[in-house]
């Protein structure tokens, strides 16, 4: 599992045979349960956590109801935008819908292989503004799409948590209760037929 970690950042820029052994000794893996949290709303957290198998699921509380905001999956990042500012807990939850192995990362080792490989912060700037830009474009998409756009969306960018996610969730993404979910997907195949 090592490895994805490490391929992961050679597809961003090729890495000599030292920058992969010491990424490699750096990496701390963790194995959580699927109901197991990473983030609790409320928590002041400065890890980031790379998804090497699994699924967790971001959700926020309204009014006592869970509205689901991202699935992060193999090869994702896990980052809370509140944790680069200072005293600020996490106003969402990760909680794994699936048992789920994950790089945890946090500032001090990330500092120490900053000073090793200076170039590594160059990687881990890109890194951020990649997941960040994700994170803008889902949140984009919520305020601007129909909830049948979020779906299609959803059908043709990530097909595969369709066989991964209990569907109460994937209709509390698309901001619908699970009932209007199923008339969407009748009314989708009805168009493909």
């Amino acid at each position: 599992m090592g490895n994805k970690f490490v391929d992961y950042f050679s597809r961003i820029s090729p890495l000599s045979k030292e920058e992969a052994e010491a990424i490699t000794e750096s990496m701390q893996t963790k194995t959580y349960k699927k109901g197991e949290y990473l983030l609790r709303e409320g928590q002041f957290s400065v890890k980031t956590y790379f998804i090497l198998e699994g699924c967790v699921r971001e959700y926020i509380l309204t009014e006592g109801e869970e509205k689901t905001t991202n699935f992060i999956t193999e090869e994702q990042w896990a980052i809370s935008l509140n944790s680069f500012t200072p005293n600020k807990a996490a106003t969402h939850n990760w909680i794994c819908v699936e048992d789920t192995t994950v790089v945890v990362g946090d500032e001090e080792q990330g500092q120490a292989l900053f000073q090793r490989f200076p170039r590594f912060e160059t990687i881990s700037r890109t890194i951020m503004e990649k997941a960040f830009a994700e994170q803008r474009e889902a949140l984009a998409s919520y305020y601007t799409d129909s909830p049948e756009q979020r779906y299609l969306n959803l059908l043709k960018t990530r097909p595969n948590l369709f066989q991964r996610i209990p569907q109460y969730y994937l209709a509390s993404y698309i901001g619908v209760k699970p009932e209007s979910l199923s008339r969407i997907r009748k009314r989708i195949a009805s168009d493909n037929i």
